[in-house]
């Protein structure tokens, strides 16, 4: 990051280095797309066809990303909650929406829970009750990267879950949604559904993208295996939680590009937000002592310069 006060550059050029440095951060998450050896590459583009040509999709991207800190500037004005809750087959891009709506936002504000499997202690509790400290104050958004919908899909198709708790689960779940629902809980649930080639395509990809290989789990490959199953899952799952309080948005998702952006335009569009005004901010004038001299600290506490 430039300083102002490490050169001689105009408050100008300072600014520009730093939008610059801005728009870094996302060519950066762009890159994990990219990084793929030249055979992966072209062959996914042949499957594929083309997407949105990158200077638009970023622009499109920083737009909705503009709106979505008016959104949550709007959610802590006036003390709301909300839940949005991402689920979809392995690979089908629920990470990668989450990233471009948590990029630019306030993390005490907007935060994401991704919970692991859970422990010996979690599976004696009410199945519910893990996820409940996690759920919104007033003036918070949650994402859920994965939710208590685990149940209904890889603990149902991979026999973790008995046929008395999926009676249980699908027996509650509603209730307790239109219970999150009626204590003031704006509850939005996204399915990234994404067809059998393009899953394949992705896991190829994380199999030989060694940037890539920690995303794939011994779980992941099973899914592959039982694609039907999910399936049936899903749709069974979908026909009995689809409730008017907390309804399902399925999000088309083999094209990363489109879905990014068709999502958080689709969740900007469930909130009846508006700009929240701002004091106009400026900045003091630095109390200048003119005894003061600023100490070095020992060479060995500071950072190498390698790059």
């Amino acid at each position: 990051m430039s300083n102002p006060d490490d050169s001689n550059i105009s408050p100008e050029d300072w600014l520009e280095a730093e939008l610059l440095d801005s728009f870094d951060e996302e060519v950066e998450l762009e890159m994990e797309d990219s990084i793929l050896s030249m055979k992966i590459a072209e062959i996914y583009r042949k499957a594929h066809g083309p997407t949105l040509p990158r200077p638009e999709y970023f622009r499109a991207l920083l737009k909705l990303q503009a709106e979505l800190i008016k959104l949550q500037d709007w959610v802590v004005a006036n003390n709301e909650k909300v839940v949005v809750i991402f689920e979809g087959r392995d690979s089908a891009g629920k990470g990668g929406v989450i990233k471009r709506i948590t990029q630019r936002l306030n993390p005490r504000v907007v935060r994401t829970v991704a919970l692991p499997a859970p422990s010996d202690r979690e599976k004696t509790q009410w199945y519910f009750q893990r996820y409940v400290p996690h759920l919104p104050a007033g003036g918070e958004i949650v994402l859920f990267d994965r939710s208590w919908y685990n149940r209904a899909g890889v603990e149902r198709v991979m026999g973790f879950a008995s046929d008395q708790e999926l009676a249980d689960f699908f027996h509650d779940v509603p209730e307790f949604e239109r219970m999150l629902v009626r204590s003031g809980i704006k509850v939005v649930k996204y399915w990234f559904s994404i067809t059998d080639e393009e899953q394949q395509m992705r896991f190829l990809i994380r199999i030989h993208d060694p940037l890539k290989q920690w995303k794939l789990s011994p779980m992941d490959l099973q899914s592959r295996i039982r694609w039907e199953d999910y399936t049936k899952a899903k749709e069974d799952m979908m026909q009995r939680t689809n409730i008017p309080e907390a309804p399902w948005y399925i999000v088309p998702g083999n094209d990363k590009k489109r879905a990014r952006l068709n999502c958080i335009d689709h969740l900007l569009s469930l909130f009846d937000y508006c700009e929240v005004p701002h004091e106009d901010a400026s900045l003091p004038e630095r109390v200048f002592n003119p005894d003061y001299e600023r100490s070095r600290m020992p060479a060995e506490l500071y950072v190498p310069s390698k790059y």
